[in-house]
């Protein structure tokens, strides 16, 4: 069975002249139309009654090619007729049911010419349905996504050739490949993952394959797409019981590539491969920020995320900060060598690190990277003095994080707390002339935590605050003068302390009794003849000039 193309003329030509042409071509070839093929003028026909021909006959297969042309995309990417769609659906899925689609080893010439027009029929419209799942609305992006899936498991059930071959030949790496190029966060990504990527197992199993190949170089997918649709796959290493059910029946042989190990591994594979491409520092620090609960739990082997960790803790900046967690995760639990990293930690306490973001985020990461009692004392006592130097010009938010910080370390390294007072001659190192002066044997410029000489200083720092504008700042810093019966303090509880936390706090608060205030209301502001002096003592005035 062939099919006279449509003239050339088709877009000028109005329906009754396109008919006249479709017949006149008829005759003159020498293929034939089917018969009974559809000759219908009118293009609102009743696609119901062409659906219902397809079905009841071969001879009306020719339909097909009338219901394509009411299914095409316009020119906003939408379906010029969605009934066409659906009927179309319909028709194809009762083909594939009936194993008309599937050509016979013996079969004779026009047997075979019907199935492999009808496969090229198949296929146009599954490319519709794949550039309205790329370019579509998103109504019609859902509904093309849940045609496309289920054509696949029409075409693929109970079929006895390579089950392999059928995932990553198919239309399903196009699914995936178009779905991971969408802008990230669309919804049609969440759709996929809960819907299909999350219910079967080997669906789950081909995608992570699928975007292990759309991370290679060779391949034009959007990494951030790829990177979106990874994170939110969950149950991976989850117990082998519990495994989804197939979304295709069950291969005719044992395959093991369905199992929990099998998918962790797969998984791997794709993370490495994401891993391997050239990332923006963006795309790094969305990485470093899914590594400790997303990615570090799937992999099989953690140690292969050593270059990627300590390539990102040499970089500078909240780079560092992000990727202290999963690097010092290996440190413990996959004995990595890392000798520097206690410098490097050390070399991340700047200015900037108190003004940060990612401030609450890296306290709890050095909390963690300092509660071992095997630390040195030296090193201990390194942190808490360049902490408390930076405390000297650090917002009040980030004050009151630091010092129970650093009361907590105090109870985990009680041999630091010696730091809390020291005579003017210890710190010196000599009985030295009071008068004299204090010299801080602390010195800030030196980047090995080992040689900044903070064991034989003092924290003079924390007196200071004791005297801060700020009345929070300074009745936490008091918390070092007193007697330390308190177990330790929670440093949650402080992280998410900032400025307009603060004044809610201080504006809530009940006064018990209102403060005195004795003041005069001037009638002049920064003027010469103020009441407050005259012209010639008025030191402002005399420095700058105001228009009134």
């Amino acid at each position: 069975m062939l099919e006279i193309e449509r003239p050339k003329q088709v877009g000028p030509l109005k329906r009754k002249r396109w008919a006249a042409a479709t017949l006149s071509a008829s005759r003159k070839s020498s293929t034939p139309l089917l018969q009974g093929a559809h000759k219908h003028k009118d293009p609102t026909l009743d696609i119901s009654h062409l659906e219902g021909q397809i079905l009841k006959s071969r001879q009306y297969y020719n339909n097909i090619s009338t219901l394509l042309e009411y299914m095409r995309l316009s020119e906003v990417n939408q379906f010029r007729n969605y009934e066409a769609v659906l009927a179309l659906c319909r028709i194809f899925s009762r083909l594939m049911a009936r194993g008309i689609m599937t050509a016979p080893q013996q079969l004779d010439k026009n047997e075979s010419m019907i199935t492999d027009w009808l496969r090229r029929k198949y296929e146009e419209y599954c490319d519709n349905l794949l550039d309205s799942l790329a370019n579509g609305p998103h109504e019609e992006k859902r509904a093309s996504l849940t045609i496309l899936m289920q054509l696949f498991r029409e075409e693929n059930s109970g079929r006895k050739s390579n089950e392999e071959l059928t995932w990553k030949k198919g239309t399903f790496p196009l699914i995936v490949q178009i779905v991971a190029n969408l802008i990230t966060g669309d919804r049609i990504q969440e759709t996929f993952v809960e819907g299909y990527v999350e219910q079967y197992s080997d669906i789950k199993f081909y995608t992570l394959q699928a975007l292990t190949f759309a991370s290679t170089k060779k391949s034009t997918v959007k990494l951030d797409g790829i990177m979106s649709i990874l994170v939110a796959v969950n149950g991976v290493h989850g117990s082998e019981e519990r495994l989804e059910p197939l979304y295709i029946n069950p291969p005719t042989r044992q395959y093991n590539m369905y199992s929990r190990a099998a998918q962790r591994r797969a998984a791997q594979d794709a993370w490495m491969a994401v891993l391997r491409c050239n990332v923006t520092d963006m795309q790094r620090k969305d990485l470093l920020k899914a590594m400790p609960h997303r990615i570090a739990p799937i992999f099989l082997k953690p140690e292969l995320l050593m270059d990627f960790l300590t390539d990102s803790f040499e970089v500078a900046g909240s780079v560092s900060l992000l990727a202290i967690s999963g690097l010092f995760h290996l440190m413990q639990e996959k004995n990595l060598d890392y000798p520097q990293f206690y410098p490097k930690l050390y070399s991340l306490l700047d200015f900037q690190v108190l003004h940060s973001r990612h401030r609450s985020r890296f306290f709890r990461l050095l909390e963690v990277c300092l509660a071992s009692t095997h630390l040195p004392a030296i090193l201990v006592a390194s942190f808490i003095k360049r902490l408390s130097r930076l405390c000297l010009g650090a917002p009040p938010s980030a004050i009151v994080v630091v010092v129970p910080w650093i009361y907590n370390l105090f109870k985990i390294h009680p041999t630091c707390t010696f730091m809390i007072h020291r005579d003017r001659d210890q710190a010196d190192g000599k009985a030295g002339n009071p008068a004299a002066g204090f010299r801080d044997s602390f010195r800030m410029d030196e980047n090995d935590p080992m040689l900044t000489g903070a064991i034989e200083s003092s924290l003079w720092e924390i007196e200071t605050l004791q005297s801060h504008y700020h009345p929070n700042v300074a009745a936490i810093a008091r918390i070092v003068s007193e007697q330390f019966t308190k177990q330790e303090y929670n440093v949650g509880d402080f992280l998410d302390h900032t400025y307009g936390s603060m004044l809610d706090t201080e504006l809530g608060r009940t006064m018990k009794k209102s403060p005195v205030i004795g003041y005069e209301i001037p009638k002049h502001i920064f003027v010469a003849n103020s009441v407050e002096s005259s012209g010639s003592q008025n030191l402002v005035a005399r420095l700058w000039g105001f228009e009134v």
